[in-house]
C-alpha cells in the first residue's frame, strides 16, 4: 500500500474534458433540482465508472463524532460487501478507505491480497472479486467529509489520467456532501461551483434565457479573444457567425420551454480578431422558477474538424486516383481488344485481296474470296458502328427519334430478316404475336429494331444446333415488356453481370457460334434501352436457356407510326448478324 500526497490536477485532454463536462452537468442539475444525497452520489460514482472502464466506485461518508464511515453510494459494488463495511472505524490499518479518512490523504492498495492494511478486511473483499482499492479523502470546509474509492478486479495502480479524473470527481462528491450537510450555507456551495466553473479547461458561461452573458470563465474569454468584461456587455448572438444565430435562438427557446437538446449544437464563433472558431455548444437550464439560467459549455473543435476534413480530402484524393487508374486501365484494355478485333478481319481482307491480285482463280474460288472480303469488311463496319454508338451513348449524344413502335410487326420483320442466319444452324424462330396491331412502345423505332436484331442474333448464335428462339411482347399499365428467350446452354449465374461489359467474350457450349461476335451487342442493347427510358435484365439457367427482358414506356397513343422498312446490312446504324 502507498499513500499519495495531494497534487494539483493537471489539464485533461479534449475527449476526457468533453465527457467530464457532460457528467458534471448531470450532477449539478441534480443538485439544482433538489435531488437527495444518495441519488447525487450515485450519479458521481457512475459517471467516473463510465470514464474509467473496469472500475467500481463508492463513496463513504464520515461520522466525525464516532469516527466511522457509512455507506453513501456504491451502485456497482456487491450489496453484501457494502453492508459489511458499513460503520467501519477509521484508523491506520482500516483498509484503504478507513486509512485515507484517518490520515487525510489518498491511499493506494495496489494488491489487496498482499497489503498489510487489509489484513482485517481481506476476507471480505477477495470473495467479491475486489483485487485493488484506491481511496481518496473527500475534503470539506471543516475537514474530511468521507472517502471516494475506486476498486478494480485485479491488482492495479492508478495512472496520471485516472488521478486527474478522480480529483475532479472527488471535488464533485465534496460539493454533494457539503450541499447535503450544510444546505443552508449557500456561500460554500457557490464557492464550489465557482471553482468548477472558473477553473474548467472548457469554455463555460452562464446566461439568461435570452442568451445575455451573466458570467463567463477564463477559458471562454481566451477562446473568443475578448476580455470577460467585454463579453458581459454582450449576448450570444454577438459572438456567433450570422448563419448560426437562428439555430442558437431555437436552442434557447427550447430550453425555456423545457426541451433539452438531444446533441451539441455545432456553431462557428467569431473571435475578437475576426477569426472563426468551430465549436460544439451544449446547454442546460439551472435554477428554477423565476431564477432560471442557461449553463453554456463551449468546446473548441476546430482542430478536430480540420483533421476530419483532411482525412476526407485524402480519401477523396485516393478515390479519384483509383478512378483515374481504373479509367486508364479500361482505356488500355479497350484499345487492346479493339485492335485484336480489327486485326483478324483486316488480315482476311488483305490476304484475299493479295490472292485475287496475284493468282488467276477459277470463278467459284474468286466468288468465294470476294465473299470473304465482303464479310470481313461488313464485320469491320459493324464493329466501328457499335463502338461509335457506345461512345455516343456514354457522351449522351446519341440522336433519338421518338415515335410509336408496333412491336408485333417489328418482331415478325426481324425474325424474317434473320432467317438465313438461323437456317444455317437449324434454329426455329417463333412468336405468338399477330402480324400487326400488337403492343405499342413509345420509343425510337430504328433503335428498338437495332436492339431486337442484337437480341435475336445472340439467341441464334449462342444456341444448340436445331435449337429454338421465341420472341414475345405484352402491354402492362405504363410499359411494354419485350422478351427474347432461347433454349441454348444458358449462362452461369456468376457470369451474368459481365454480359453487359463491352468486348466480354464469355464462351459457350460446344457447337455454338459464340466466338463470331464482337462482344459489344449486349453493352449496346443496354445503352440504347436506357437511353429510351427503359430497362433490360437477363435471366439464365445453365442447361435450360436464357431470357432477356426489355421494358420500354408504353406509347401514349394506340395509333402506330408504321413499321420501318427492312434495312440492308449497309444501312447506317442498323447492323445485323452481330454479337
Amino acid at each position: 500500500m502507498t499513500t499519495d500526497a495531494p497534487q494539483a490536477p493537471e489539464a485533461l485532454d479534449a475527449g476526457d474534458t468533453a465527457g467530464l463536462l457532460d457528467r458534471q452537468h448531470r450532477v449539478l442539475e441534480l443538485l439544482a433540482g433538489g435531488a437527495g444525497r444518495g441519488e447525487v452520489l450515485g450519479a458521481v460514482t457512475l459517471a467516473l465508472e463510465e470514464l474509467i472502464p473496469g472500475s467500481r466506485c463508492s463513496v463513504l461518508v464520515l461520522d466525525p463524532t464516532r469516527g466511522t464511515l457509512h455507506h453513501g453510494a456504491a451502485p456497482s459494488l456487491p450489496a453484501a460487501y457494502s453492508a459489511a463495511i458499513d460503520g467501519l472505524a477509521i484508523g491506520d490499518d482500516a483498509g484503504s478507505c478507513g486509512t485515507a479518512a484517518y490520515l487525510d490523504e489518498a491511499v493506494v492498495a495496489e494488491d489487496i491480497a498482499r497489503d498489510a492494511r487489509w489484513d482485517r478486511f481481506r476476507t471480505l473483499a477477495l470473495p467479491h472479486g475486489l483485487g485493488s482499492c484506491w481511496s481518496s479523502p473527500i475534503r470539506g470546509h471543516d475537514g474530511v467529509l468521507g472517502t471516494f474509492a475506486v476498486y478494480h478486479a485485479r491488482p492495479h495502480r492508478p495512472d496520471a489520467r485516472e488521478r486527474r479524473l478522480v480529483a475532479r470527481f472527488t471535488d464533485l462528491a465534496a460539493v454533494a456532501l457539503e450541499h447535503d450537510r450544510l444546505y443552508g450555507a449557500l456561500a460554500e456551495s457557490e464557492e464550489r461551483f465557482r471553482r468548477a466553473f472558473e477553473d474548467n479547461a472548457v469554455g463555460m458561461a452562464l446566461t439568461d434565457l435570452g442568451g445575455r452573458f451573466l458570467k463567463v470563465n477564463d477559458a471562454l474569454a481566451a477562446m473568443l479573444g475578448h476580455p470577460a468584461t467585454t463579453l458581459l456587455a454582450a449576448d450570444l448572438d454577438t459572438v456567433l457567425r450570422p448563419d448560426d444565430r437562428a439555430g442558437a435562438r431555437l436552442l434557447l427557446r427550447g430550453l425555456a420551454a423545457g426541451t433539452a437538446p438531444a446533441e451539441p449544437l455545432e456553431v462557428a464563433l467569431v473571435r475578437g480578431d475576426g477569426r472563426t472558431v468551430e465549436a460544439a455548444l451544449t446547454a442546460s437550464v439551472v435554477g428554477g422558477g423565476r431564477g432560471r439560467y442557461v449553463s453554456l459549455n463551449v468546446v473548441d473543435v476546430t482542430a478536430r474538424r480540420a483533421a476530419q476534413r483532411d482525412r476526407d480530402a485524402r480519401r477523396e484524393a485516393e478515390l479519384a486516383a483509383r478512378v483515374a487508374e481504373d479509367a486508364s486501365r479500361a482505356k488500355s484494355e479497350l484499345l487492346s481488344t479493339l485492335s485484336h478485333e480489327l486485326r483478324t478481319p483486316l488480315q482476311a481482307i488483305i490476304g484475299f485481296s493479295e490472292l485475287l491480285g496475284t493468282l488467276e482463280l477459277p470463278p467459284a474460288r474468286r466468288e468465294a474470296a470476294l465473299g470473304h472480303i465482303d464479310a470481313a469488311a461488313r464485320h469491320v463496319l459493324d464493329l466501328v458502328g457499335d463502338v461509335l454508338d457506345l461512345a455516343r451513348l456514354e457522351a449522351r449524344a446519341l440522336p433519338l427519334a421518338p415515335g410509336t413502335v408496333d412491336l408485333a410487326a417489328l418482331v415478325r420483320e426481324v425474325l424474317d430478316l434473320l432467317e438465313p442466319v438461323a437456317a444455317r444452324r437449324g434454329i426455329r424462330r417463333t412468336t405468338d404475336l399477330p402480324t400487326a396491331g400488337g403492343p405499342t412502345a413509345g420509343a425510337d423505332p430504328r433503335r428498338v429494331r437495332q436492339v431486337l436484331i442484337n437480341l435475336v442474333t445472340n439467341g441464334v448464335r449462342h444456341n444448340h444446333v436445331d435449337g429454338w428462339v421465341h420472341v414475345d411482347a405484352v402491354a402492362e399499365s405504363s410499359e411494354v415488356v419485350l422478351t427474347v428467350s432461347d433454349g441454348g446452354p444458358g449462362i452461369a449465374p456468376a457470369l451474368v453481370p459481365r454480359l453487359f461489359e463491352p468486348f466480354a467474350q464469355l464462351g459457350g457450349a460446344e457447337g455454338d457460334d459464340a466466338g463470331s461476335g464482337t462482344g459489344l451487342g449486349l453493352a449496346l442493347v443496354r445503352g440504347l434501352v436506357e437511353a429510351m427510358a427503359g430497362t433490360v435484365t437477363v435471366e439464365s439457367t445453365p442447361g435450360t436457356g436464357t431470357t432477356v427482358t426489355v421494358r420500354l414506356p408504353r406509347a401514349a397513343t394506340a395509333e402506330p407510326c408504321g413499321s420501318p422498312d427492312v434495312a440492308g446490312a449497309a444501312d447506317p446504324g442498323v447492323r445485323s448478324d452481330r454479337g
